[in-house]
């Protein structure tokens, strides 16, 4: 049987492997406003670009956990570090901050936060949360470790070991759909955002997502609205240093309501609550609580570093453009596809 959720990373892999020759075919082009040494590498380890209000400005191209220059490897100049008294390394056992020189902190498990890493097989393993009692978050396992995960009701523990037990093949990310936010801070392909004053556009590279972030002081919808894939994300300042985004009304139907590729799901109740931080020019720091009475006993928060993309673009990512993969599991109509009723009796 193919192991779904391998296949997902398979692919990712894939692409990014052949990113560069894809991007080849595109003239380089610096990015601007970026500092730079002597040689012209990007220096990355002083303060963050600030607008004209002197809010800290998160417009850039991010990559999770990754390359401080290039696409999934190091680039030139100084490291995203995060300064001294910033957010600290998770402890052994879980993803940690980008250590500087672009390696990875000490007992950091030898995966950038972010990048991947919580897979399966990891049941065993204590859950060691940060100094501050958040979890680094990683692809495959929404809280880094199945063991930092609160208490889950038994509706939702069955749901997961079901995805698990069909190798994650009902994860939109199989079927060219947009996938959780979660998965998407995750997730090895790069975003961008773009800020203004009232409106924070996030473009995701995986699936081609779009999430809009209003940052004009609306209040959340009271008038019962269709839910959304990405919910629906209000941001308020705190300060001038942290942008704390607040998203509900969330599709919860289960193809949609995947927060990593294990299958940990969530509900019509979802609440999740983003801070935004950058410590340094090249990086984003996202702290998430994720809320959700239905599924969960308590609230709970992890944590994704990504670090800034410069001298590159993203590229155009059309899902369903010569997609074959899903001929090698079942036909809409067939048990097991994702939102398909189950067969006649």
């Amino acid at each position: 049987m193919v192991h779904w959720g391998i296949r997902i990373l398979s692919a990712i892999a894939v692409f990014i492997a052949v990113s560069a020759t894809v991007g080849a075919q595109w003239p380089t082009y610096p990015t601007p406003d970026v500092p730079r040494d002597p040689k012209g590498g990007p220096i990355l380890t002083g303060p963050p670009p600030r607008t004209a209000d002197g809010k800290v400005d998160f417009s850039g191209v991010w990559n999770a956990g990754r390359g401080r220059g290039n696409r999934g490897g190091g680039g030139g100049g100084g490291a995203a570090a995060a300064p001294a008294g910033g957010a600290a390394a998770a402890p052994a056992g879980g993803a940690a901050a980008p250590a500087a020189g672009g390696a990875q902190a000490a007992g950091g498990g030898g995966r950038a936060a972010g990048g991947g890493g919580g897979g399966r097989g990891r049941g065993a393993q204590p859950c060691n949360p940060n100094p501050d009692g958040t979890f680094n978050s990683a692809f495959f396992e929404v809280a880094g470790n199945p063991n930092c995960l609160p208490p889950m009701q038994q509706w939702a523990q069955d749901l997961k070991k079901k995805r698990m037990a069909d190798n994650s093949k009902d994860n939109p990310d199989v079927w060219c759909l947009p996938i959780g936010l979660m998965q998407y801070h995750n997730h090895p392909q790069p975003s961008q955002i773009v800020q203004t004053k009232n409106l924070m556009l996030i473009t995701y590279e995986s699936n081609y997502g779009l999430r809009y972030v209003y940052l004009d002081g609306r209040p959340a919808p009271n008038n019962d609205p269709q839910p959304w894939w990405f919910g629906y994300s209000r941001g308020r300042w705190e300060g001038n240093d942290t942008l704390v985004v607040e998203t509900t009304n969330f599709l919860a139907e289960e193809r949609a309501s995947w927060h990593d590729v294990n299958g940990t799901p969530w509900s019509d109740q979802l609440k999740m609550t983003e801070r935004f931080t950058r410590p340094t020019f090249g990086l984003l720091q996202v702290d998430v609580t994720i809320d959700d009475p239905k599924v969960f006993a308590k609230p709970f928060t992890v944590r994704v570093y990504r670090n800034l993309l410069v001298d590159s673009e993203m590229i155009e990512f059309i899902c369903n453009e010569n997609e074959q993969s899903t001929d090698h599991i079942p036909k809409p109509g067939q048990p097991g596809l994702p939102g398909a009723p189950p067969p006649a009796k």
